[in-house]
């Protein structure tokens, strides 16, 4: 068959996080895995309803006849709730009730909430109510399923359940119970807050997105974190000295200029990940596009011609768009259900052997994935769990030229670019007042949402002008030296374009 290692050889890559954190109106995440990104997370301040969180809540509307309610939890939108998750509760119109965020509101709908609370720890989940005593289905070993299993059922209490998760593999009782005192606490404190407010309210509000990562991600398989801020450097370091002893990843501080996705080529792989096409090494490609029901994926031999014949051509071209495609909805945050089209083949163990490849490069992946069979058709369905919004709906919108047709980079996207090119230029030039030049829309969202913000963190005048002939995402900084100098600027700005629309700032 095809030349190479065995689909079962396949290394454990180098994984890194790295964390751009300085700006206070944006964190993200990165995971890399051999110096490539395949995971990335991004939260911004204005964002509301992160899963996890738990309200008391009021109940504005039960409807049986799709056997769900909605509920106010206090932003304006409300949210969605199964009545089957309710269990033996009766729920009714302005009761208040209890619940957490299971999915995160999206496009034109609102969050998917649950009375059945979960606290995530480092090693288990605190199943408040519950009589769980349930272990990961990851930990494979019959011996350290047990070991754990009855661990769970000695602690578990009267009022909780306990599911032991993978990071607890080998981990000893001392540090489990440890885990467990901890979430206990917590939920008591949740408990105490939720008899004492009133409906609607927030009432337990997961640690931030690089504490989260951090707990779910820091295994033994990773090997550095890179961080960029101070502060967030030293929470780090206390975090990871919390859960590990001498074997721990390393911390490191970034100190550079260039910010630190740039640095690591990772704002480059961002924009990839927003295209259409992507291009695999040998030169085949994959195509996908985004429905409202589902993801459709198609696998095309692009430039690849093999060097044997066209059933090893074909067949290698499908395997490394399996590792591909894995990695890309991943990165991209697929979830529901993908449809994917791979080049026919003629011979049943070719089509095994890719079906194979699928269900070993979905190992990894902590979002559970299910491959299904390959229809005569010759195409491969897949379901993912959705347990964040993807990342095209993260940073983009309907494009406002033709009717949400198409689509451009989101103000906040564009706005935040535009924020960390500010910082890097101000490493370099002392200047008391910049320029910034943009499309107009975008620079009436700037000057609206975050001018006087970035002027006094950066401790420059910063004026912004809106430029009709600027593509959406086009900008341009202008360094003048003075106050002085950048008024005679946007003069001469005005008097060429009387359509520009400048936005003056007073100094700070």
């Amino acid at each position: 068959m095809s030349s190479g290692k065995k689909d079962s050889d396949r290394k454990i890559p180098n994984r890194k996080i790295v964390a751009d954190t300085l700006e206070n109106e944006e964190t993200r995440v990165a995971i890399l895995e051999d110096g490539r990104l395949s995971e990335i997370f991004v939260e911004r301040m204005w964002d509301h309803q992160k899963a996890g969180e738990i309200y008391k809540a009021r109940v504005e509307s039960v409807l049986p006849g799709i056997n769900a309610a909605f509920v106010s939890i206090g932003d304006g939108r409300n949210a969605f709730l199964y009545l089957n998750d309710a269990r033996d509760m009766v729920v009714t119109p302005n009761q208040e009730i209890v619940v957490q965020v299971t999915k995160t509101a999206r496009k034109n709908k609102g969050a998917r909430v649950t009375p059945r609370l979960s606290l995530p720890g480092r090693y288990l989940v605190l199943v408040p109510h519950g009589e769980e005593a349930g272990v990961s289905r990851r930990i494979v070993s019959e011996d350290e399923r047990k070991r754990l299993r009855h661990f769970a059922r000695e602690l578990r209490g009267d009022d909780f359940g306990i599911i032991i998760r993978t990071a607890a593999e080998g981990v000893d009782e001392e540090a489990l119970a440890q885990d467990v005192e901890g979430l206990l606490a917590l939920w008591r404190e949740i408990e105490h807050n939720a008899s004492r407010q009133t409906a609607p309210c927030l009432l337990y509000k997961d640690m931030g997105l690089l504490g989260r990562v951090l707990r779910d991600e820091v295994h033994d398989d990773i090997d550095e974190i890179l961080v960029d801020g101070e502060d967030e450097f030293e929470h780090v370091k206390d975090f990871v000295s919390m859960l590990y002893g001498d074997e721990r990843p390393d911390v490191s501080l970034y100190r550079g200029v260039v910010p630190i996705f740039e640095y690591y080529g990772i704002e480059r792989e961002i924009e990839q990940a927003l295209e259409r096409k992507v291009w695999l090494r040998s030169g085949a490609y994959l195509v996908i596009e985004h429905t409202e029901a589902l993801t459709v994926i198609d696998v095309n031999t692009g430039k690849y011609v093999g060097n044997m014949d066209m059933r090893h051509t074909v067949l290698d071209t499908n395997l490394e768009a399996a590792d591909e495609i894995a990695r890309q909805m991943r990165l991209r945050a697929i979830g529901g259900i993908v449809v994917v089209d791979f080049i026919d083949m003629e011979f049943e163990e070719d089509r095994q052997r890719l079906l194979t490849r699928l269900e070993d490069v979905f190992q990894s992946d902590r979002s559970r994935a299910r491959v299904f069979s390959m229809t005569q058709l010759g195409l491969v369905e897949i379901t993912r769990k959705r347990g964040r919004l993807d990342l095209k709906s993260v940073l983009t919108r309907g494009c406002p030229f033709c009717n949400d047709n198409g689509w451009v980079l989101r103000e906040d996207t564009v706005a935040m670019s535009m924020k960390r090119f500010l910082r890097k230029v101000g490493h370099a030039n002392k200047s008391e007042a910049v320029l910034l030049q943009a499309n107009s829309a975008v620079a009436q969202y700037v000057g609206d949402t975050y001018l006087a913000l970035w002027e006094e963190e950066l401790g420059r005048k910063i004026l912004i002008a809106g430029m009709p002939e600027f593509a959406w995402n086009k900008y341009r900084i202008e360094i003048q030296g003075t106050c002085e100098a950048i008024e005679r600027r946007v003069k001469q700005i005005e008097r060429r374009e009387s359509m520009v629309v400048v936005h003056r700032v007073s100094s700070s």
